[in-house]
């Protein structure tokens, strides 16, 4: 997947700047695509240049004007062709779990701290993808929404960058015990 996609799909529910943009890469879409607000300016130009998305100027008063981007025809087909390709299998890549294969031959303290900061991080991410999925499906309860939403697309993907996150989470908290059980256990004798 390029950044093109995930830019093409995030534009599908409107009108959005650049600003916008990055706000909801920031909270729905960062659980599956990282990327920098340059990076999706950028993205944005180039998107634009080939007709993919199309923009148009908002003067504003008090304030500097403002691009607006939506997907045009061509770029719905080119999310279109991507949506039927076959996905790739996806794997971890994650420094953190080098240092924990790593942890039986260097300390182990700075490893915990950073197990416990992970998961602190992802636990913070659990509160904003709960608080998302509950602004996404409004009063509905989940199983109703998932049946009648008119745009269940960003939920799903919603719910698994959460089970993601809670997964994280556990992994992080239970690596960091057993090494400190360990360390406690070694310290001892």
């Amino acid at each position: 997947m390029a950044l093109r996609h995930a830019v093409l799909a995030a534009l599908l529910d409107g009108e959005f700047s650049g600003y916008q943009l990055a706000k909801a890469f920031d909270i729905g879409v960062a659980n599956f695509w990282h990327a920098l607000p340059q990076q999706l300016y950028a993205e944005l130009t180039k998107l634009e240049r080939e007709g993919l998305v199309a923009g148009r100027e908002v003067v504003q008063e008090n304030r500097p004007n403002k691009r607006l981007f939506h997907v045009t025809d061509a770029g719905r087909a080119v999310l279109e062709e991507f949506a039927s390709a076959a996905a790739k299998p996806s794997s971890i890549r994650d420094d953190l779990l080098v240092k924990v294969q790593a942890a039986d031959r260097v300390g182990t303290a700075s490893v915990i701290e950073q197990l416990d900061d992970r998961a602190s991080a992802a636990e913070a991410k659990i509160e904003l993808l709960e608080a998302l999925l509950c602004t996404l499906r409004g009063d509905v309860d989940e199983e109703e929404f998932l049946r009648e939403g008119s745009r269940i697309g960003p939920y799903l993907t919603c719910l698994r960058g959460l089970s993601f996150e809670q997964g994280h989470r556990d992994w992080c908290r239970r690596t960091a015990a057993v090494l400190r059980a360990r360390r406690a256990a070694h310290a001892e004798r």
